[in-house]
């Protein structure tokens, strides 16, 4: 734990020496905002809930997250560094774990800074707070999902701008598989596939967590397609380190 954590609190630090932290959270906490105020009807609605704000956080990720990601891995094999960070007393699980956590909790810290929202339900009315409790920890998960796709697709390039678009890509067929508009789609061709689209839908699953449900399902469901994506990381930085 200790080798995983060393390069997680240098690449979190890494964050917040550059103005990259700043922006992202700043551009990432004026759209949610906007977004539940105005789109999201948050005062129309005529109810104190955050679900106006759920609706928005996998979309506002599919953007924001990728540009996290894309430097990960893509600026150290661009720079050279790649060699010299994997020949440190670590195994390349180590550095690929403390990398993604030191994302996971930079999206965290994002996440944190949006209290205000729970302030203001809490002022207007009673709201379940369980409920906006589950739906954080589903922010979280997603947050998690798109960040191990991004991780690993950085690893796969020198280009971060290839990165981050890439990451959306393949991050947005996650979060848009489980819509009616696809579902209904696949479903009068090839049902199959359309079942399958559900299955591995990022947003499918965070809506239970936004309606306050924590199934065991969801959670294994997210804990296995992290760890799948960071496998993939780690095998694809294992071909593409002496690049």
């Amino acid at each position: 734990m200790g080798p995983m954590l060393t390069v997680a609190r240098r690449e979190l630090a890494g964050y917040f020496a550059t103005p990259v932290a700043y922006v992202f959270i700043v551009i990432f906490l004026v759209l949610s905002g906007a977004l539940t105020f105005t789109l999201g009807g948050f005062f129309n609605r005529g109810q104190a809930d955050l679900q106006p704000f759920f609706n928005f956080v996998p979309w506002l990720f599919l953007f924001l997250v990728p540009a996290l990601t894309m430097r990960l891995w893509a600026e150290e094999r661009r720079l050279g560094t790649i060699e010299l960070l994997l020949t440190l007393p670590l195994t390349q699980w180590q550095a690929v774990w403390g990398k993604f956590l030191a994302a996971w909790a930079f999206c965290a810290v994002a996440l944190a800074l949006t209290f205000p929202l729970w302030v203001t339900i809490n002022a207007l009315g009673n709201p379940d707070n369980g409920v906006v409790l589950a739906g954080y920890l589903g922010c979280l998960m997603v947050a998690g999902a798109y960040l191990a796709v991004g991780a690993a697709l950085s690893a796969a390039t020198k280009n971060q701008v290839i990165a981050f678009v890439l990451a959306v890509a393949a991050c947005f067929l996650f979060a848009a598989a489980g819509s009616p508009i696809v579902t209904d789609f696949l479903s009068t061709r090839v049902p199959a596939l359309a079942e399958l689209a559900r299955a591995v839908s990022v947003t499918e699953r965070f809506n239970s967590f936004a309606r306050g449900v924590v199934a065991a399902r969801d959670v294994i469901f997210f804990a296995s397609f992290i760890g799948f994506w960071l496998f993939l990381n780690a095998v694809v930085l294992d071909h593409r380190k002496a690049d």
